[in-house]
């Protein structure tokens, strides 16, 4: 049955959205245009998924070099090394859980933990239960010398949600992503779906540890669920990680101030790092073009 209006699609009209939803699905579509898509299809995935996860996780903490992650096969020395080897298995699973992504998007979020945490933590693939703690999105050490903070004050987070409020809003997030599997067509776009998905995980936190890898892959299966990017070859990760740390944080209060300018600084700032994305994969097609890659 399908009944309603998409009570995402009113996001996509505000200040600056349409523009850069617009943007993104021209840049999108000449990258899968590009003529090694046409060959290399499959090695632009892998690259793309490489990237994102190193990516996604300096934005956790763990800042290493490409080459490092590339060149490692032990992620369990230290706790840098354990963020890293999460972020790849999260990256390295998420495209085996779109079908059920589309059913039961808790499922895959329970998923997403167990596979970063392990299942030798009690805690693994479960919400927070009351009086549990989630880990800082942001190591201060990084914002205290991130380097492309923006103009006037960054703010501080707000503490977590309550267990209750956690579970109550992942129900709405559930049935809201439901509703919108059932109606045919019409409704808010791609990029501004994995944008609320991404930012209601964040503002959650949602499990104990690793909410932002989970969050971060969360929107890279939205943005390929919905077909935006099928092949999951645009690591939005790349960008928020080039945006710098601050940035992210300064959109994230937009998001959780939930006015319309808050929401619109938070859906343009996802946007242009989605954007990015698609300039690093398009620089990788033109590598490989070259016989450099």
């Amino acid at each position: 049955m399908t009944t309603g209006t998409d009570p995402l699609a009113p996001l996509a009209q505000l200040a600056g959205v349409p523009e850069a939803v617009a943007e993104v699905r021209k840049n999108v579509d000449r990258l899968y245009g590009h003529r090694v898509m046409r060959r290399r299809a499959g090695e632009v995935t892998s690259e793309s998924a490489l990237r994102g996860a190193r990516a996604s996780a300096a934005l956790e903490g763990a800042d290493w070099p490409l080459e490092e992650v590339r060149r490692r096969t032990d992620f369990g020395a230290d706790p840098e090394a354990r963020t890293i080897g999460a972020a790849l298995r999260l990256s390295a699973e998420a495209g085996q859980l779109l079908s059920v992504w589309r059913t039961s998007p808790l499922q895959v979020l329970a998923r997403l933990h167990l596979l970063a945490v392990g299942d030798a933590d009690p805690s693994a693939g479960r919400p927070r239960r009351a009086g549990e703690s989630a880990a800082p999105l942001f190591p201060r050490e990084l914002a205290a010398t991130e380097g492309t903070a923006p103009e006037g004050p960054v703010g501080e987070l707000p503490p977590p949600p309550s267990a209750d409020e956690v579970a109550a809003r992942l129900d709405q997030l559930a049935g809201l992503l439901a509703a919108r599997a059932e109606r045919p067509t019409g409704g808010a776009p791609a990029l501004v779906v994995a944008a609320v998905v991404h930012g209601e995980l964040l503002a959650l936190r949602p499990f104990g540890s690793y909410n932002g890898l989970v969050a971060r892959t969360a929107q890279r299966i939205v943005l390929t669920a919905e077909g935006l990017d099928p092949k999951a070859i645009c690591p939005a990760e790349v960008g928020l990680a080039e945006l710098g740390t601050a940035a992210y944080r300064q959109a994230l209060l937009g998001y959780l101030e939930g006015t319309p300018e808050g929401m619109a600084r938070w859906l343009t700032h996802c946007a242009a790092g989605l954007g990015l994305g698609v300039r690093e994969s398009t620089a990788v097609c033109e590598a490989m073009q070259r016989g450099m890659v």
